[in-house]
């Protein structure tokens, strides 16, 4: 069984490989330009958005941060600007959960579980973003702290080191496309000679010949001091060693001779490294759900999810925490470890309480590639590589300190609940939500940032504010509603498009039925029979939240599972026979 997990979680990493080897195809020839434009890495902001989307690009904080640490100890970007990026990183890195956690889609009580579980992270990010970044601007707090670790260390320059998973999936990979890192690194260094150039590999031997040339010099070159020098009538020449390197061997790849643009190549890698990705995800929910059953997973529930006895319940969680960290060092991603485990919280096995320490620890754990690769800068950069490093560290640090010590301050498990329940009623929400946070949000706001602070001001103080207002009428609505006015105890004022997706649904219903079935649907003489869900009521908070945790047991269904029937116009008051 553990064999058989392991072998999944290896090809979802080999994915990502390829995703991480497409992406710096475009990252090379745009690095450049990008990073050496302060003025839009100036905007905090600007920044924070940059690290999302280079992020959701290649699916790995460790990917992204260690490409940010290397502009750093290249002198491309200045850790004031590389902070936000890092911050930025933490959040797009979650979008691998989510999309696993869509895997689970086809069960209402697993896809609820499973999508709570993947968004915590998010929630998390999220709200540590909102704090320490403000916090970061203002005062420096973290890249203060960053600079006093390094500079309280004796740090010397290091080799580079290995990754596990590389080390596993590099034969394979290395068959289907090789990169030549020199031109990478050259067009991210500005050097404008290599920008034709192309970043397929195409020669992975040569050698080195030495020849000798005669060279006409001046005419009052002196001979008897030469080594190699003669006269030839008026023509006085000396002999001088020219070395050349001559390409030997070919490398051994798909695209070796393909004749194929950059452009194409990337896109063929992205839409196979995507379809193997998500193939790979199907086939690990469908291993873990036949496998994971009975007394199986009673048993791992069991170990996972219990506690310390009293007085140290409270250990339990840093101890999950610890195993989170150990677990992603070992195989250098938060991606593969969050998107392994995903599953797991679908199907009942690892609580979300449980979930989340695990997850933070996974945090910690993907700080260490940066640090790694920080380690491996030249002497001059070493600081500033590993002082930016140390901020991303330091950034999941005080997430921590912020959104765990205390039960009341973990916001995210209750966030990440809220939208489970949300997505098992509406399970489109789910694409919404990966849409909108990880794709149309950060493209708005950088759009938005682009144009300068008056702009962000403008746009982002109104928005704020009425966010504020709203969360704070919802808590009072919830808890003191005598303080508040008649009109604002409830949102009935409002349009329902405003307070409810029921419009949304409703629409998105319809437009799904129309394609699905259009010549029934437009019968005028089909009527389409909805059960009414209005008087179903829900249980005792406890006992729901029994239900959510326990995969022997089962939640009752929000929206109720009978099918829809067809029966014919005119005929409803015979008791038809439903069609």
């Amino acid at each position: 069984m553990f064999m058989t997990r392991k072998k999944w979680i290896c090809m979802i990493s080999f994915s990502m490989q390829l995703c991480g080897s497409v992406d710096l195809k475009t990252q090379g020839k745009v690095a450049g330009d990008i990073f050496q434009d302060n003025a839009i890495l100036s905007n905090p902001v600007a920044g924070l958005m940059v690290g999302i989307l280079v992020t959701v690009l290649v699916q790995s904080s460790s990917t992204s941060t260690s490409i940010i640490v290397s502009l750093v100890s290249s002198g491309l970007l200045e850790v004031k600007s590389a902070v936000p990026i890092i911050m930025g990183s933490n959040i797009g890195t979650s979008v691998t959960n989510t999309i696993v956690a869509l895997m689970q889609a086809g069960e209402r009580n697993e896809f609820k579980r499973a999508f709570a579980g993947a968004t915590i992270h998010d929630c998390f990010n999220w709200l540590s973003v909102l704090v320490l970044l403000p916090l970061e601007v203002a005062s420096g707090l973290v890249s203060y702290l960053a600079k006093v670790t390094v500079s309280s260390f004796q740090l010397h320059s290091g080799q580079e080191a290995p990754e596990l998973l590389k080390t596993l999936t590099e034969p394979l990979t290395r068959l289907i496309i090789q990169l030549d890192k020199s031109v990478i690194t050259a067009i991210a260094l500005g050097d404008e000679s290599m920008r034709n150039h192309s970043l397929v590999k195409v020669w992975c031997k040569s050698s080195s010949f030495v020849s000798s040339v005669n060279v006409t010099a001046a005419a009052t070159q002196n001979c008897s001091s030469e080594l190699h020098c003669g006269k030839d009538s008026d023509l006085t020449w000396i002999t001088q060693n020219i070395s050349s390197q001559i390409n030997t061997e070919k490398c051994r790849h798909l695209f070796v001779d393909s004749g194929l643009s950059d452009l194409a190549v990337g896109l063929i890698l992205l839409a196979s490294s995507l379809m193997v990705l998500c193939t790979c995800l199907l086939l690990i929910v469908k291993v873990l759900n036949s496998l994971l059953k009975g007394q199986v997973a009673k048993v791992i529930q069991r170990v996972i999810n219990t506690d310390f006895p009293f007085p140290f319940g409270w250990l339990s969680g840093y101890l999950a925490m610890l195993m989170g960290a150990g677990m992603t060092f070992i195989i250098q991603s938060s991606s593969v470890f969050t998107s392994a485990m995903t599953p797991l919280i679908g199907i009942g096995v690892i609580s979300l309480n449980r979930a989340y320490p695990l997850t933070l620890g996974s945090n910690i754990g993907t700080t260490t590639t940066a640090i790694l690769a920080a380690l491996a800068s030249p002497r001059e950069k070493l600081p500033a590589a590993c002082q930016i490093a140390l901020c991303h560290f330091y950034f999941n640090i005080f997430g921590i300190l912020l959104w765990y010590p205390v039960p009341f301050t973990r916001l995210p498990i209750r966030m990440a609940s809220a939208l489970g329940e949300r997505t098992a009623k509406y399970r489109w929400f789910a694409v919404l939500y990966l849409l909108v946070c990880f794709l149309v949000l950060p493209c708005l706001v950088f759009g938005i940032s682009l144009a300068g602070w008056q702009a962000m001001v403008g746009m982002g103080a109104p928005f704020a504010a009425l966010t504020i207002f709203v969360l704070l009428v919802n808590l009072m609505q919830s808890h003191s509603p005598t303080h508040l006015p008649k009109t604002l105890r409830s949102w009935d004022f409002l349009p329902q498009w405003m307070h409810s997706l029921k419009p949304l649904d409703k629409l998105i219903t319809k437009t799904t039925a129309l394609c699905c079935s259009p010549a029934r649907l437009n019968d005028p003489d089909v009527v389409v029979v909805t059960p009414d869900t209005t008087n179903i009521k829900p249980e005792s908070k406890k006992q729901t939240q029994q239900w959510y945790d326990n995969p022997a047991l089962s939640l009752p269904e929000e929206i109720s599972s009978e099918p829809r029937v067809f029966r014919l116009r005119g005929l409803e008051r015979c008791n038809s026979t439903p069609l």
